[in-house]
């Protein structure tokens, strides 16, 4: 039996021998001295499985040096990532013997520990803590997915409800950021294992069928393989081919995208190709030969040498009919860039004469991270923030270009917005239109990669909230909150005002207490609520404040919207009442005051021929369900080209300009006339009737949401009976 010394001493050479052999320098004492303080602190705690604690630290240092591999300062980290939460050991102990980088990676992935444990990830504070945490040194994330990756490989030692906590989460969450980071090897994984304790039943049921046609998938890998070898053999190139099965989790992704099942599934393996030279042109070699080899399928070919994704990754994508008529993809890529490939950032401690590069990959990145966070402040953004990191690390990106040819990475199912905000806030906040490849399309198109965008912009312009329901980026939906937020912030400040001068022009005093009162009492929620809907002309203060100045006030609006209707039905023609009642009397009933437009029916009335009702009228419906014979059909005459008059309500902001903005909008649609205008404003606030010819109720209604539009105005409503109100 091995004692417990030989035991110590073979993992301690054996770890020190896969640094030697992995990492640029290697600190020996340092890591020895890590080592055996681990070994110490951990002596006595034992894992799930029976097995010593220290054997997850040591794992995770393993991984750390062999699997990414990173540098001594990690591999120290790893060894002591759990000792001072786990053991009476202090940061600052730690901090004196091994050096401040190693207690800041301690002290970060420690704090990531503390965000995950015991919950599911479902606050955007969590992704804040762990992003802000990793981003002083990028190490941090990397030890802590070597953590996460050895607790998967022994997940198998945990209670169900455990496993399938971590496995969610681990799905969720860390591969999304593995994937971010580069790290494809892992991400892989770390999805696989994950997904066999999320759904055992389809991961068997995958593994099981690969297995039994993996000789079938070998002799067809071998049948393009031997071609291609040959080939590039002759052509003098130094290189390495294989077959790439594709993962159990992507496999069952694609059948549920496909809605197809595995049989049907026919791209389940890819052929690498690494090219040993650093020469970038030989992958384009290689390239040609291929496709001299195969039929290539254009609209499937990708090439990330000449624009990288976001984490690095380069390599050339190309998918070609193989033999017996399948597709196949063959990947193309040199031995450089497999390594970043399959250990992204991680990949960059290898090669130390990039450091350049490797800082400005690293700045970037933590730029892209600061940018998410900061608008991600008030709370309906930060509900939203978890879907937005899941879009933006998990999916594949799309690359588009200004008029310039200057490219921007997006998130796939982009729109203009997204990209105007990607260019600049300020782009965005005036975005009014856009060109694609030459050709005007709406502001929710969605953007495919190699689309030259080009915005068109307007200083009168401003965003609305139906942007929200098609933008895809973070950056886009916290700058439209922004704006919508400070624009409502704007109109209660108006009704604040609005208030305040009508009291002192009545000469009234309210407390606080008193505001709040008939806040309440009107049925608003708060103050906010309130002052709104008197900017919005919502609520009308004479009334509230001075019921009895109404009364008269009323009574002339009432004859001033029959004049309206009147009017309006004499232009329309009156109505046409057909059949056996054609010819007899009818009035308009006072009820509803239909008008041209409106959808209508008659009822015979004893003595008063017949009444003119809208459909939807309170009265009429009641009366129709115990008298349904008196209902007949009538309806406004067919304009044949004519147009009859309609009215609309407008309430705004009162601005220099604002009639002409308004006259300006009817009339460049469809060339509406209008008949009149009346406008009459109190304390800053415009409230008018506006009178135009159209042709249908559809020309009323695109009218009404063409004025909605315009800077400066709070409600557009066609001007009937129930709805008018003047200043």
């Amino acid at each position: 039996m091995e004692t417990p010394a030989i035991k110590y001493d073979s993992l301690l050479n054996s770890l020190l021998d896969t640094c030697k052999k992995n990492l640029a320098n290697v600190n020996e004492e340092l890591i020895k001295k890590a080592f055996q303080l681990s070994y110490e602190a951990h002596k006595n705690d034992f894992r799930a499985s029976g097995e010593p604690y220290f054997n997850h630290p040591y794992e995770v240092a393993r991984i750390v040096a062999e699997e990414m591999p990173l540098d001594d300062i990690s591999v120290i980290s790893a060894l002591l990532h759990d000792v001072v939460e786990d053991t009476d050991i202090s940061l600052d102990f730690i901090h004196q013997e091994f050096g401040k980088e190693v207690a800041e990676i301690v002290d970060g992935v420690t704090k990531i520990g503390g965000v995950f444990r015991g919950q599911y990830i479902t606050q955007a504070e969590n992704y804040r803590k762990m992003l802000l945490s990793m981003i002083k040194d990028v190490r941090v994330i990397l030890v802590k997915f070597a953590d996460r990756l050895h607790n998967m490989r022994t997940l198998e030692y945990v209670s169900p409800h455990k496993q399938r906590r971590i496995a969610k989460e681990t799905l969720e969450i860390y591969a999304p950021f593995a994937h971010r980071f580069g790290l494809a090897r892992i991400k892989w994984e770390m999805e696989d294992i994950a997904f066999k304790y999320l759904n055992r039943e389809a991961y068997e049921d995958i593994a099981q069928k690969l297995k039994e046609t993996r000789a079938a998938r070998e002799n067809y890998i071998n049948k393009i393989c031997e071609p291609i070898a040959e080939r590039l053999k002759e052509h003098g190139l130094k290189f390495e081919i294989s077959g790439r099965p594709k993962h159990f989790y992507s496999i069952y992704r694609k059948m549920i995208k496909q809605n197809k099942p595995l049989e049907d599934i026919y791209d389940l393996l890819a052929i690498r190709i690494i090219i040993e030279s650093d020469d970038v042109n030989e992958c384009y070699y290689v390239l040609g030969i291929i496709n001299q080899l195969f039929k290539p399928i254009p609209e499937r070919f990708k090439d990330f040498i000449s624009i990288p994704k976001k984490n690095g990754y380069q390599s050339i994508h190309n998918t070609v009919i193989g033999p017996d008529g399948r597709l196949v993809e063959i990947q193309i890529r040199t031995r450089r860039m497999h390594e970043v490939a399959e250990k992204g950032v991680a990949a960059h401690w290898k090669y130390k004469e990039d450091i350049v590069s490797t800082d400005k990959d690293l700045e970037e990145w933590v730029n892209w991270v600061r940018d998410i966070f900061q608008t991600a402040s008030d709370d309906e953004a930060s509900k939203e923030l978890l879907a937005s990191f899941k879009l933006n690390l998990y999916q594949d990106e799309i690359y588009v270009f200004t008029p310039k040819g200057d490219l921007k990475r997006l998130p796939i199912n982009s729109t203009p917005v997204d990209f105007a905000f990607e260019i600049h806030s300020r782009v965005g906040y005036h975005c009014i239109g856009a060109k694609v490849n030459g050709k005007i399309v709406p502001l929710n198109t969605i953007l495919h990669s190699g689309d030259q965008v080009e915005i068109i912009t307007s200083k009168n312009q401003h965003p609305n909230k139906s942007w929200l329901q098609f933008v895809k980026t973070h950056k886009a939906k916290s700058n439209i909150r922004k704006y919508i937020k400070k624009e409502e912030e704007r109109i209660i400040e108006i009704g604040k005002q609005t208030w305040e001068r009508k009291i002192k022009k009545l000469k009234l005093s309210f407390s606080s207490d008193d505001i709040n009162k008939l806040a309440r009492k009107l049925k608003f929620n708060n103050l906010a609520e309130f002052y709104s809907a008197i900017a919005q002309d919502k609520i009308n203060l004479d009334e509230i404040l001075n019921p009895p100045a109404q009364e008269e006030k009323t009574e002339a609006q009432q004859l001033q919207f029959d004049d309206f209707a009147e009017q309006a039905r004499k232009t329309a023609g009156g109505v046409l009442v057909e059949g056996e009642h054609k010819g007899i009397v009818y009035e308009y009933a006072k009820c509803c005051n239909p008008i041209p437009g409106d959808p209508i029916i008659g009822f015979i009335t004893v003595g008063h021929g017949v009444k003119i009702h809208r459909k939807n009228c309170k009265n009429l419906i009641s009366m129709s369900q115990t008298e349904p014979n008196r209902l007949i059909p009538v309806e406004w005459p067919k304009t044949n080209g004519k147009y009859f008059v309609a009215g609309i309500t407008i309430r705004g902001e009162d601005k220099p300009g604002i009639l002409k903005d308004i006259s300006n909008s009817i009339t460049s649609y469809k060339n509406t006339n209008i008949k009149s205008v009346n406008i009459n404003t109190t304390d800053s606030i415009f409230v008018g009737q506006i009178t135009v010819y159209v042709e249908d109720l559809n020309h009323l209604n695109r009218l009404i949401e063409r004025l909605k539009k315009g800077q400066g105005i709070y409600s557009v409503e066609r001007f009937e009976a129930d709805s008018r109100t003047f200043v």
